[in-house]
C-alpha cells in the first residue's frame, strides 16, 4: 500500500521567534519513504534539525515577523495490515525490565501516576497482567472519555481527562498511559499520521493523531484508546513520555497558529 501524507501549517508572528518542531516521519520509518517530503518554509527561514533522546527527528526554525507557514508533501510504503494484537504477551516484573524502560513507569508533565495509582490498583488490580490488562485500560478510557474538537486544551492532563471525562486524542493516549504505568507496564505516548483508511465515511478532517504503545513481551505494541480497534496506515512521527516531548511546535515567544491542514490518503 502507498500512502500519501503531508501538512501546511501557519504560524503569524510578531517579532522574530525561534521554534523546535517535531513534524518529521520517525527515522523507524525512513527506509518506507518513497519520496523525500522535505519540510520546506515559506518565506524562507533557517532551519536545522537534530536527534533528541527519544531519536525523533527535531526541526529549529527561527521564524521571521509575520506569516511562516511550513509544509509538507510525501508518499510511503505501508504494509497495509491492522495494528497487530497480540493477546498472549505478558506482562514483565519490574525487576525483569530493561534499564532503558524504567523512564517509561515513571510520572511525567501530563501522567500524573502519583495522583491516579489508587483509582488506577482499584479498576484493573484484578486484572491477569499482560495484554489482556492493557486492553481493558483501553476499554475503560475509550468508554470514560467523549471526543469532542471543542473540549481540547494544551494543558489538559491525565487526571484532568479522568475528573472531567472529556478530551480529544491525546487526552485518551495520555490517561492510558498513566494508567498502563500506574500497574507497572511501560508505556509511551506517540504522535503522528493516521488516516481513515480501511474506515467508512463520514470522514472528518484531517489532523495528527496520538496514540501510545506499550512494553509487553519483551518488545512495543501499539494501543490506541481513542478508536480502541486495530487501524491500518499509521505512520509514526514521534514518540517520548508525553506530549511535552513530542509537541508539533515549541514556540519560544508570542504567535497564533493562523493554519493547519493534515491529508493522509492511501494512494489508489
Amino acid at each position: 500500500m502507498r500512502i500519501r501524507a503531508g501538512y501546511e501549517i501557519s504560524f503569524d508572528c510578531p517579532q522574530t521567534t525561534p521554534m523546535l518542531l517535531c513534524i518529521s516521519v520517525h527515522p523507524s520509518r525512513a527506509g518506507d519513504l518513497l519520496t523525500p517530503g522535505p519540510i520546506t518554509v515559506s518565506p524562507g527561514a533557517p532551519l536545522s534539525t537534530y536527534r533528541d533522546a527519544f531519536d525523533n527527528v527535531c526541526t529549529r526554525i527561527l521564524a521571521p515577523p509575520g506569516r511562516t507557514t511550513l509544509a509538507t508533501d510525501f508518499e510511503c510504503f505501508d504494509t497495509g495490515q491492522p495494528d497487530e494484537v497480540a493477546w498472549d504477551a505478558v506482562q514483565h516484573k519490574v525487576e525483569d525490565l530493561p534499564d532503558d524502560k524504567l523512564t517509561f513507569l515513571l510520572g511525567s508533565r501530563y501522567c500524573e501516576t502519583d495522583r491516579l495509582s489508587d483509582a488506577a490498583w482499584q479498576m484493573f488490580g484484578g486484572t491477569a497482567p499482560g495484554w489482556g490488562r492493557v486492553q481493558t485500560i483501553c476499554d475503560f478510557v475509550h468508554q470514560h472519555i467523549k471526543f469532542n474538537y471543542q473540549d481540547a486544551r494544551s494543558t489538559r492532563t491525565a487526571w484532568e481527562a479522568y475528573e472531567e471525562g472529556r478530551g480529544v486524542c491525546r487526552d485518551y493516549a495520555h490517561l492510558a498511559v498513566a494508567l498502563c504505568r500506574c500497574m507497572n507496564i511501560p508505556a509511551r505516548y506517540c504522535t503522528g499520521y493516521l488516516g481513515d483508511i480501511g474506515m467508512p465515511p463520514p470522514y472528518p478532517p484531517g489532523d495528527f493523531s496520538a496514540w501510545f504503545e506499550a512494553y509487553l513481551g519483551g518488545r512495543w505494541y501499539t494501543f490506541d484508546a481513542r478508536h480502541n480497534k486495530p487501524r491500518i496506515g499509521r505512520v509514526l512521527m514521534a514518540r517520548g513520555r508525553d506530549a511535552t516531548d513530542v509537541a508539533i511546535s515549541t514556540v519560544f515567544g508570542p504567535s497564533i497558529l493562523s493554519g493547519f491542514t493534515v491529508f493522509t490518503d492511501e494512494v489508489t
